[in-house]
């Protein structure tokens, strides 16, 4: 059980290190259309951080177990570095296009590969997969629902920005790939 804590705790430094870099160094550019954020990023710096302490410090003060064994606390570790090895791979495939705050490029392009045929937001669904491990390794009903909850309101409200960015940048294209695919989830959301 000692190693589960040490590989939670360097799950939960390498996730948080991780967005730190996110955070400043894929930042818009001078020539991007960057007025669109509508302080999404701002609001999703104050959500993931409040969801990770209420969760945990809900862990501490409550008692309603997920499940008694303990192979909930490897598939939370294992969903946390699931999420973050499959973001950082969506973060790379996406390239220049990729930035923190809603912004459309210069030559921007819809992805429309790989992950993203069947999902519209992989970046957002993967961070909230390890939200969903954080959840699942405190082994509690509350903190799961504050994990998760908190930033998937955070994401939604991201999400519509995004979207309407989008279709002002892209139009039909745009609504066209809206309706093949869905938003966070494969064939179900």
């Amino acid at each position: 059980m000692k190693i589960l804590q040490i590989l939670f705790a360097v799950s939960m430094g390498v996730w948080f290190l991780s967005e730190i870099l996110y955070k400043n160094i894929l930042k818009s550019g001078d020539n991007d259309k960057k007025d669109k954020d509508r302080s999404t990023l701002n609001i999703l710096w104050l959500a993931i951080p409040l969801s990770i302490a209420s969760s945990v410090s809900v862990s501490y003060l409550t008692k309603l177990p997920i499940s008694d064994e303990d192979r909930i606390y490897y598939i939370g570790v294992a969903l946390v570095w699931v999420g973050i090895i499959l973001r950082f791979i969506i973060i790379r495939s996406l390239g220049k296009y990729f930035t923190v705050d809603v912004t459309i490029r210069e030559d921007h392009k819809i992805k429309k590969e790989g992950f993203y045929k069947y999902i519209r937001h992989p970046s957002y669904a993967f961070s909230l997969l390890t939200s969903l491990g954080l959840g699942l390794y405190l082994n509690n009903w509350f903190s799961l629902i504050l994990a998760f909850l908190i930033p998937f309101v955070a994401f939604s409200y991201r999400i519509t920005v995004e979207e309407r960015t989008l279709i002002e940048q892209f139009g039909e294209e745009y609504l066209e790939y809206r309706r093949k695919t869905k938003k966070l989830i494969p064939f179900i959301y």
